[in-house]
């Protein structure tokens, strides 16, 4: 390594490059250009005399490997803290010292190889790969923006389509740019292979496939067949992961962006000239050669179908902090958003603000600028509960419906000093059982409770009900005599009916006079 350095300092490589064709930092290679050959070789043979900070683990660490050859080295690390907690050692030292370990016992790292099986291409027109990729560029202003890629390909010709986006793709733009490369190819493949991105794919449902509503809607209607890849298996669609490596590679890197209609004109150009012109390294032929033929063999595109009416939606789902996750930040919403698996639509609007809302066509409850770093949270304020300003504007609302309002106040900010924790609460549930019933209830509830020295929620609901039952309302009254009903029919009318009575002295005057009735 002394020696690489010293040849190319002097063959007028600079530090970093030096670094970077060495695969080394630049502090090793200052470290080496300041020492002499002397140097060097006493520093060389102190490191092999001297004693190690993880020399007495030595016969530990060895055993482990033995019986684990597939050990990490961070997992030695935390295995090591676990058994010996007061020992300190840096990540750095394990690993070398690991590393030093398999050499000197001849213990490679074993790792489970997974075997693989070449697979004939597929027929003309049988199949196409589909996947997503983002780059990170430098603008011309010299500024660092992340892009985001579609990209497809004909499994057999390789014939490639690459669609650019400034912004995360939509279910809208992955549509769209079916609906493009299908325009490109002149024709539809009759399969289309996809990895399990959220955009297409709800639910893998144990094999039947739950889509996102457009894009089963769009499925539906173009009748196009499917494929999904099972989780975090790339090497199923190792097509279209060889193309999403060879964009960012060939076409990407080292680019300066200018303006994305301008940077997708680039690469169709780049994939006329390179990607679909150059002599494809497996089959040996020209993709754009193969595919005059293939074209042939596309099912062909019988009706232009809109997607204007489609939504253009990216859900996430709301956590229970009422927050959302997005590129690896926490952006809140309004409190009691949170429900149990519920779902909100964002969007990404102006390339730099994320848009929530909780229906596609609904009002918009959350509204933030996009943080470029990692691991923030970013809140609005007025998501934020602000517990001194909110409990006395809540006790002021509810003591509105009070016709003493100075004695409702004094009640409600009792209950606040004996509940300070559930006081939310405890007004709701006075709000509530106050909206019940009329005023006149309520007023003799509160005169009740002071009167008792009752300072609850629950007590206050209690009296309301109590005070409820002993005034009941000619409505009520009514409602029970309706309700009462004779065990044989009669005509209500008779019940009401008198029967004519007469005075006794005519009825005597009768019997004197021999008189039959």
């Amino acid at each position: 390594m002394y020696m690489k350095i010293k040849q190319l300092k002097e063959q007028g490589f600079k530090i970093r490059r030096i670094a970077r064709k060495l695969g080394v930092s630049r502090t090793t290679v200052y470290k080496y250009l300041e020492k002499s050959p002397e140097e060097i070789t006493e520093w060389m043979a102190s490191t092999k005399t001297r004693v190690r900070k993880l020399d007495p683990y030595e016969m530990l660490i060895h055993t482990w490997l033995s019986e684990h050859p597939d050990l990490s080295a961070s997992q030695i690390h935390d295995w090591l803290k676990e058994r010996f907690p007061k020992l300190v050692v840096g990540d750095s030292t394990v690993r070398s010292y690991v590393k030093d370990l398999r050499n000197k016992y001849d213990i490679p790292k074993t790792e489970p190889k997974r075997v693989y099986q070449a697979i004939p291409d597929p027929p003309m027109g049988e199949q196409a790969q589909v996947d997503f990729g983002e780059t990170k560029q430098k603008t011309s202003q010299g500024k660092v923006i992340k892009l985001y890629f579609i990209s497809f390909v004909l499994s057999h010709s390789r014939y490639k389509y690459v669609e650019w986006l400034d912004r995360p793709f939509t279910t809208k733009d992955v549509i769209q740019a079916h609906e493009h490369v299908f325009q490109y190819y002149g024709g539809i493949p009759y399969e289309l292979v996809y990895d399990q991105d959220s955009l297409l794919v709800v639910s893998e449902n144990a094999g039947d496939l739950i889509l996102t509503s457009e894009f089963q809607a769009y499925r539906d209607e173009r009748k196009l067949k499917f494929f999904i890849c099972r989780k975090a298996d790339p090497e199923s669609k190792g097509r279209i992961e060889n193309v999403v490596g060879f964009v960012k590679k060939n076409f990407a890197r080292n680019r300066v962006f200018q303006h994305i209609d301008k940077w997708n004109d680039d690469c169709l150009a780049w994939l006329e000239r390179t990607g679909n012109g150059n002599v494809h390294n497996t089959t040996k032929k020209r993709p754009a050669e193969v595919f005059k033929l293939e074209k042939q063999h596309l099912r062909p595109i019988t009706k232009k179908i809109s997607i204007t009416s489609i939504a253009s939606s990216i859900t996430r789902t709301v956590r229970k902090d009422n927050t959302i996750m997005y590129e690896s930040n926490r952006y809140s919403v309004p409190l009691g958003t949170y429900e149990i698996n519920k779902e909100v639509i964002i969007e990404v609007t102006d390339g730099n603000r994320l848009v929530i809302r909780e229906q596609s066509d609904g009002p918009i409850i959350a509204d933030h600028l996009i943080s470029t770093e990692k691991g923030k949270l970013i809140q609005a304020t007025q998501h934020m509960r602000d517990r001194s300003k909110g409990i006395p504007a809540y006790i002021a609302t509810v003591s509105e419906g009070f016709e003493d309002k100075e004695t409702a106040t004094a009640f409600l900010e009792e209950i606040q000093q004996r509940y300070p924790r559930y006081v939310r609460d405890q007004l709701k549930m006075v709000l509530k059982a106050s909206q019940s019933v009329d005023q006149a209830i309520r007023n003799e509830a509160l005169s009740e409770c002071v009167k008792r020295g009752l300072y609850s929620a629950t007590e206050f609901r209690d009296v309301v009900a109590f005070v409820q039952r002993q005034h009941p309302s000619d409505s009520d009254q009514t409602a029970a005599s309706e309700e009462i009903k004779t065990l044989h029919y009669v005509d209500p009318a008779l019940l009401n009916t008198k029967a004519e009575t007469r005075e006794l002295d005519r009825y005597l005057n009768v019997l004197k006079e021999g008189v039959t009735v």
